[in-house]
């Protein structure tokens, strides 16, 4: 079973070179440090920056540069920061190749809710909904069951939607797994130590696998 970061490790494995990826609040923004060598890509902020770099060392923290998280960050060479309207315009303008994004909810035909839980009071939605409707690739990073043990993987999301049939992969503690086009979870990798027949257990939404399904390789 991965912890945060063995998610947002697993996930660096899925940018290519050349590519303008969005790094979403919450596990998302962990996917900045581990970045495979090698490759040049370009991470992106909506709240106005491009470029940037792993989170900072404990006393090295410039308070002036922040994610859209509200986390301090570092730039690399060439970054450029720019006001919310242009980052907006870069995103419905589908200049951004990869989106990851944390959920609270993923449902079988690839819907996602990940902005609000009715009764309990929010700052907004953020831009999740741009991106949504915008990128090109969206992989979400989350937790496959929640504090009660219950399934975040579901048939339908029982809560408010950000955004309907646009996610194609999830990764979480337990797995990998791809959306179908006709809907249902594919098991593509299972976290190490953890058996298929738990992952399938742990998914309410309809589950498909191969006889046998690989532990991920996170080096």
């Amino acid at each position: 079973m991965l912890d945060k970061n063995g998610i947002a490790k697993r996930i660096a494995k899925e940018i290519k070179d050349g590519y303008y990826v969005n790094l979403g609040i919450g596990i998302p923004t962990l996917v900045a440090n581990y970045i495979p060598s090698g490759i040049n890509i370009v991470l992106q902020s909506e709240n106005g920056l491009l470029g940037m770099g792993p989170f900072p060392y404990d006393g090295e923290e410039d308070a002036d540069l922040i994610n859209a998280g509200k986390q301090t960050i570092t730039t690399v060479p060439g970054s450029s920061i720019f006001d919310s309207a242009m980052s907006f315009g870069m995103i419905r303008s589908q200049k951004i190749d990869l989106t990851i994004l944390g959920a609270m909810e993923v449902s079988e035909n690839g819907d996602i809710a990940n902005w609000k839980i009715p009764g309990k009071m929010v700052k907004g939605m953020g831009g999740a909904m741009d991106l949504v409707a915008s990128a090109k690739n969206i992989i979400v990073a989350m937790q496959h069951i929640n504090k009660a043990g219950e399934s975040k993987l579901l048939p339908s999301c029982t809560l408010p939607l950000t955004g309907v049939r646009c996610i194609k992969k999830v990764v979480t503690e337990l797995a990998v797994l791809d959306i179908l086009p006709g809907g249902g979870f594919k098991l593509i990798e299972r976290a190490p130590g953890v058996s298929v027949d738990f992952i399938r257990a742990s998914t309410l939404g309809k589950l498909f696998s191969e006889n046998s399904v690989p532990e991920m390789n996170l080096d």
